[in-house]
């Protein structure tokens, strides 16, 4: 099965989030003044007020299309900023220096055309969103959609997720839930909220659908699937994989209630390739 010109399981953003460090590498063409995490503007608390059932970060003009088949993670990161700090950001050339910024600090030596992977995406979010971003290798899906919501709840900052295998990123910007993660272990997930940078490119089998599609769970477990990537084994294989906001401990221990499950669409630590 193909995206576009990208083969899932090992092309577009080479999202292949390390577990454990990002490593070393030069800041590439970035200039670190303009793009600093630090000068984001902060993120608003969470409090159980807001919650009527539903959370939802999305706001039209933050979605950009990704300007290459390889840049799905530079994207990811345009539009995770552009909802942090309210901006309009869709040129390439921010996307060109995410990227070129992005690969120096992947964890593995991948070809261009694998782009970016999970260490160097983990690395780019922390550096040019917010540096509480993490990266969470889960065990299961169901563990996995309950610590990102959890961890959204718990920011009010968007999760980046590798979807296909790890051939492609999305961004979680929302979700429903029977009851509040942020007061409480006891909730299941119903709905979520999704955001495909492929969008305006490609829109084919679900790659990309628009901007903030609303996907039962059922459906969301067709695209968030173990990493796997061919040419090599990888610190996270079997895993989902998601790079999360953690405001001060890591939720991904939290047990399901029970298991997660509901109707197929409402419209809807990643492996080496897809788009980024």
């Amino acid at each position: 099965m193909t995206l576009g010109m990208c083969r899932l399981a090992g092309r577009c953003a080479a999202l292949v989030l390390l577990l454990a460090q990002f490593g070393s590498g030069s800041a590439g063409a970035v200039a670190a003044a303009e793009f600093d995490a630090a000068a984001a503007a902060p993120s608003s608390a969470p409090s159980a007020a807001d919650w009527d059932g539903s959370i939802d970060l999305y706001r039209r003009g933050a979605f950009t299309t990704q300007k290459t088949w390889q840049w799905c993670t530079a994207a990811g990161v345009q539009i995770v900023r552009n909802l942090v700090e309210r901006d309009d950001d869709h040129s390439r050339r921010s996307q060109a220096r995410y990227d070129a910024w992005m690969r120096d600090h992947n964890r593995y030596d991948l070809p261009a055309s694998a782009g970016v992977d999970p260490t160097g995406w983990t690395a780019g979010l922390r550096h040019f969103v917010d540096d509480r971003y993490r990266l969470v290798a889960s065990r299961s899906f169901g563990a996995a959609v309950r610590s990102a919501v959890t961890n959204l709840r718990r920011t009010n900052l968007p999760v980046a997720l590798t979807v296909a295998h790890g051939g492609h990123g999305w961004i979680l910007t929302g979700f429903s839930a029977t009851a509040d993660p942020l007061v409480t272990d006891d909730f299941e997930v119903t709905t979520v909220r999704v955001v495909g940078p492929l969008y305006g490119r490609q829109s084919r089998d679900g790659y990309d659908m628009p901007p903030n599609t609303e996907l039962t769970v059922r459906a969301l477990r067709r695209f968030l699937t173990a990493w796997r990537y061919e040419p090599l084994p990888m610190a996270w294989d079997g895993r989902f994989v998601t790079i999360q906001p953690v405001a001060e401990e890591p939720v991904e221990a939290v047990p399901p209630a029970r298991p997660v499950s509901g109707p197929l669409w409402l419209v809807a630590s990643v492996r080496s390739s897809g788009h980024r």
